[in-house]
């Protein structure tokens, strides 16, 4: 019997399904069970990122030299592939943000896509009305769209680099080859800085060059921990739950198909 218009069959599990279904399920329960925990009081252990323990340091030396702090979400928009990179970086500065507003420190949110901009803007004032300085906020200075196309953007931000010497720059998003001009062209000008980027093509320029370096999968847990949000560490948890399920699980296949068992290889096709 047809159910809403709809026959059963189209309504079943595909054959080969049945394991997704069961991994979603399981993880989707995880992840409320932790949010909970979570809500109760557990606080589990943080491995430290250094790069972002950092980020007090980098506002505190740019308050004893009286200089701004420059930041840049990296060269892409809020659509497309690298839209979780440019997400990551924003959830830095909104907190670098916070500390600038907190200690009087200029912030200049050097940004190469449109999409961003607006953002930017909405963080930046949220930042300093959290800490109760709104009318010390000028968005209009501090967030600048400088160009979408990349190579003028990468001299757009040396440009700032040379003119106004930030103490500190902070980059945390997506990089190409402009990676290498701004690390190069803050180091140059004696900034201290704080880089980060999952594309590992990039992250050795910055590892040569920059002071701390926020490497891969830690830049996705930025937000997790900066804010200290339960629904966010549930998901950092429970990933890293999978992570590890899906590890022994390749060991318990590599050992099962080595020894002549094909369980291993009907288990998956379940």
């Amino acid at each position: 019997m047809p159910f809403n218009g709809l026959p059963l069959d189209v309504l079943q599990i595909v054959a080969g399904r049945y394991l997704d279904l069961v991994v979603l399920l399981v993880i989707w329960v995880v992840t409320i069970l932790g949010v909970n925990m979570l809500k109760r009081g557990w606080t589990p252990k943080w491995r430290k990122i250094a790069g972002l323990e950092a980020l007090e340091e980098v506002v505190g030396r740019a308050a004893e030299m009286g200089k701004p702090v420059h930041f840049t979400p990296g060269y892409g928009g809020l659509t497309g592939t690298t839209s979780p990179q440019v997400v990551a970086g924003l959830a830095v500065f909104a907190e670098l943000a916070k500390l600038c507003a907190r200690y009087d420190v200029p912030i200049i949110c050097s940004v190469g896509d449109p999409t961003v901009l607006g953002v930017a803007a909405e963080l930046y004032k949220q930042a300093y009305m959290a800490e109760g300085k709104i009318d010390r906020a000028r968005p209009e200075e501090a967030i600048r769209y400088l160009t979408g196309s990349q190579f003028a953007f990468a001299s757009a931000v040396a440009g700032i680099a040379e003119r106004e010497k930030p103490a500190g720059n902070v980059m945390v998003g997506p990089f190409w080859a402009e990676s290498m001009m701004f690390a190069e062209v803050f180091y140059r000008i004696g900034s201290i800085q704080i880089a980060g980027t999952a594309r590992i093509y990039q992250i050795p320029f910055f590892a040569i060059v920059c002071d701390y370096v926020i490497i891969g999968d830690e830049m996705f847990a930025t937000g997790a921990y900066l804010t200290k949000e339960p629904y966010s560490i549930s998901s950092i948890f429970v990933q890293d739950l999978v992570k590890i399920f899906a590890l022994a699980l390749t060991i318990v296949g590599l050992i099962a198909i080595h020894l002549g068992s094909n369980v291993f290889i009907e288990f998956l096709k379940w």
